[in-house]
Formats: C-alpha cells, sequence, structure tokens
C-alpha cells in the first residue's frame, strides 16, 4: 500500500485548501491512501524554546508520521504572494533539529497545490516553496500545477467541489502525483 500524508497550509475550518486535500483523497488508486494530518497543535517556532524543552510532541509524532510515509502533498493557500505562515512555521519546526532533516524530508517526494480565491491560484506561493523543500532535500514532483483560482466559485461553503472541470484536475494531479511516488518506492 502506497501512503501518502496531506497537510493543509491553512488552520481555517472552512478553508479551501483543506476542502482540496478531503476529495484528494477520495480520489486515490485502490492500492494507496491519503491520510489527513493536521498543523493545527504545532506551536510558534522559538529555538530557545527548542533548546530548553526539545521538540515538542506533536511536531515529534509528524515527523514520524511524514518520514514513515512514501510521500507528502501539501496543499496551501497564498497569503500576501507568498507562503502562509503556519504552514512555514510547521516546516521549520519539522527540520528540527536539522539532524533530523533527511529523515523526515531527504529524498522525499513532495507535491504542492493549492485554492485561492483570487484569479491567479497559488503560483506565488508555490513558487516559494520551491527553494524551501530543495533546501529540505525533498524531491519535488516536477508534474503538473495545481492552482485552483476563483476558490469561491468552484468550492461551496460545505467544502464540496462542485466544477467538474476543478474536480477532473484534482483527480489528474492525485493519479500523476501516486504514478510519481509509485516509480520511486523501492
Amino acid at each position: 500500500m502506497l501512503t501518502l500524508i496531506g497537510l493543509s497550509g491553512s488552520l481555517r475550518r472552512a478553508s479551501y485548501n483543506s476542502a482540496v486535500l478531503r476529495c484528494a483523497a477520495t480520489m486515490m488508486p485502490s492500492d494507496s491512501e491519503l491520510l489527513i494530518e493536521s498543523i493545527a497543535a504545532v506551536p510558534l517556532y522559538d529555538g530557545d524554546a527548542e533548546s530548553a524543552y526539545g521538540i515538542p510532541e506533536s511536531v515529534a509524532q509528524l515527523k514520524d508520521v511524514i518520514a514513515a510515509a512514501d510521500g507528502l502533498l501539501l496543499v496551501a493557500p497564498e497569503y500576501n504572494n507568498s507562503v502562509p505562515g503556519v504552514a512555514k512555521n510547521a516546516i521549520d519546526w519539522l527540520s528540527r533539529p536539522s539532524s533530523d532533516i533527511r529523515r523526515v524530508f531527504g529524498g522525499k517526494p513532495i507535491a504542492i497545490a493549492g485554492a485561492s480565491p483570487g484569479g491567479f491560484g497559488t503560483i506565488l506561493a508555490q513558487n516559494a516553496w520551491l527553494p524551501v523543500f530543495r533546501a529540505l532535500g525533498a524531491e519535488i514532483w516536477p508534474g503538473d500545477r495545481l492552482l485552483i483560482s476563483r476558490a469561491t466559485s468552484v468550492i461551496e461553503m460545505n467544502g464540496e467541489i462542485v466544477d467538474k472541470a476543478t474536480r477532473d484536475q484534482l483527480a489528474k494531479f492525485v493519479r500523476g502525483f501516486v504514478e510519481f511516488v509509485r516509480k520511486r518506492k523501492p
């Protein structure tokens, strides 16, 4: 069984990105699964707190789950033309201590997607994520981008993606990423 971990880069209860992640989980091929994890319990990074108390349990558990998975799917919004602070904070914690980066991210296939109410999707945020994951040694999927623009018109308040073209694009994205991960799995 191929296992992907899905993270939403938004904490908002009615997040478009969390809705996309939940829909992606329903589109996984039968011999694979997308387990959705949360960054909500990840505290703000503080080097002094890390020195004094070590890695928080919520971070340690999330690191173990990601390290054990075959790949990571990050679905995150774009805030002020870049990555959302809560998502970047989570990745910063997940990379601590630096001696653990290779275990968690080294060679890990990663796909980045996002939904936004704006007209450009999350292209600037996705571009901003690339050097972050490259620095961590992850293997960024070079396949299709998933940039869902005008999310308010394709995702209903209940989180359902109602636009057929968007659902089809998501299904193609999921299949492509799963195939990419499958080719790298020993």
